[in-house]
């Protein structure tokens, strides 16, 4: 079971298009709970978490918050973010063989262009992190933003593709 964590910040529509996505794992049966840590929106990100049933927290300590995640393994994404096909599948797999973190591949559909990518870094979560509960305790520290799971993580790459949160956000 997985636990899918996302931080936002008046981000209504990009959660709202992420957590479409995520119906289809609840469905499967892969995705046992989705945490929202919100950072004081005024748009209507807390009644899009409310109507998907996620767990909202507008104050929250990042150690309690993984110590309440249902799942034995920890997703997190960026609102707005969107796996594509067979990422249900695939992650079901890994979680069951391994130990180590791991993190989507980058959509060939929607790239960043040559300059972008060579001039500035990638945000720590752009392609999401996937990690066992016990790793997240042990990484985790009170006050501390959730991008910061990333650093130090050497995860491996897997097989299916993820339309970063830009995208969402570019088209707003």
């Amino acid at each position: 079971m997985l636990t899918v964590v996302l931080e936002c910040q008046d981000q209504e529509s990009e959660l709202a298009q992420t957590l479409s996505i995520l119906v289809a794992g609840a469905v499967e049966g892969l995705v046992s709970d989705v945490i929202v840590l919100d950072h004081g929106s005024r748009d209507g990100t807390s009644r899009v978490a409310d109507a998907a049933g996620c767990r909202f927290h507008s104050q929250w300590d990042i150690k309690d918050i993984v110590r309440s995640a249902r799942g034995e393994w920890l997703l997190f994404v960026e609102p707005g973010a969107r796996p594509q096909a067979g990422w249900i599948d695939e992650i079901a797999e890994y979680v069951a063989l391994n130990k180590t973190p791991a993190r989507f591949t980058a959509s060939r559909g929607y790239r960043r262009s040559f300059f972008q990518r060579v001039a500035r870094a990638r945000p720590p979560l752009e392609l999401g992190l996937l990690m066992s509960k016990n790793q997240a305790l042990a990484a985790a520290r009170s006050g501390m933003p959730v991008a910061d799971f990333a650093k130090g993580q050497k995860p491996r790459k897997l097989a299916s593709e993820l339309i970063p949160s830009w995208v969402a956000r570019a088209a707003r």
